[in-house]
């Protein structure tokens, strides 16, 4: 038999259309939304996975998508693209909760990737609750609830990181786009980036980085789908290294972090 507390911290709306609407930028956010907002909330990722934020444009039913949220979550560190995303959607909806998710997260050498690093998503999830709180009071006990949950797991996965590091031989890897700044401060790790403000590799600094990675004995190379996985496949076989194809903008949130950790452990 449910308990009156018990409903309480779990209301839940009766229809899919009663849902709380929440727009996010990039899949790693969704990941994020949902954890804390479950059940009550619907979300609407703007940058599909695979694709490159930099460049990528709107469709036209994500634009009509755009007048039905009640709030819009961003990271809110400095990405470029969201600026326009954030024009579009004001302009397209009234009335829209606008939710900084980097709130109180110092952003370092001007790398908005703030969210590849458990220990700033613990402050994301927290901006989020208050976002969808705000929103959505009715649902805020529920909110809190998951939030807290999600947390802690969160607190988990830094644990569980550190313990799969503490380890590892080499602590440098190979990215093509170096969005992974937070995640190597965090653990005491060094990327060595193939992409360089925001500029394709030239011949020159190709050869720099291969004399580097060899002179380190780097063996790991880091691959996305966004971000040019040929150079990266090209630089692993200069080093006879190995290629991982990780994303920085994974929605599966704990795994992808996890992954990462455990391919650098193998060095």
């Amino acid at each position: 038999m449910f308990s009156l507390a018990s409903i309480l911290a779990h209301p839940t709306p009766a229809s899919e259309e009663d849902k709380i609407g929440v727009a996010v930028t990039i899949p790693p956010l969704a990941k994020l939304v949902e954890e804390v907002g479950g059940e009550r909330v619907r979300v609407f990722v703007l940058i599909p996975p695979g694709a490159d934020p930099r460049t990528y444009e709107l469709k036209p039913g994500q634009l009509e998508m755009l007048g039905k949220v009640k709030v819009f979550v961003r990271v809110g560190s400095g990405l470029c693209f969201e600026n326009e995303l954030t024009n579009r959607l004001m302009g397209n909806a009234g009335g829209v909760l606008l939710v900084n998710a980097s709130e109180g997260i110092k952003v370092v050498g001007g790398d908005p990737h703030v969210w590849l690093s458990p220990r700033n998503a613990i402050i994301m999830v927290e901006n989020i609750y208050r976002g969808l709180a705000e929103a959505d009071p009715e649902g805020q006990a529920y909110y809190a609830q998951n939030k807290e949950k999600f947390q802690e797991k969160l607190l988990e996965l830094d644990r569980e990181i550190v313990r799969i590091l503490s380890k590892a031989e080499n602590r440098r890897f190979i990215v093509y786009h170096p969005a992974w700044g937070y995640f190597a401060r965090d653990y005491g790790l060094t990327q060595i980036p193939i992409e360089r403000e925001g500029k394709e590799p030239t011949m020159k600094s190709l050869i720099e980085l291969v004399e580097e990675a060899r002179k380190h004995h780097v063996k790991l190379v880091f691959a996305s789908p966004e971000f040019n996985p040929k150079v990266a496949e090209l630089v692993a076989r200069e080093i006879e290294g190995r290629t991982v194809y990780l994303s920085p903008l994974d929605q599966n949130y704990v795994e992808n972090l996890r992954r990462a950790a455990l391919e650098i452990g193998r060095g």
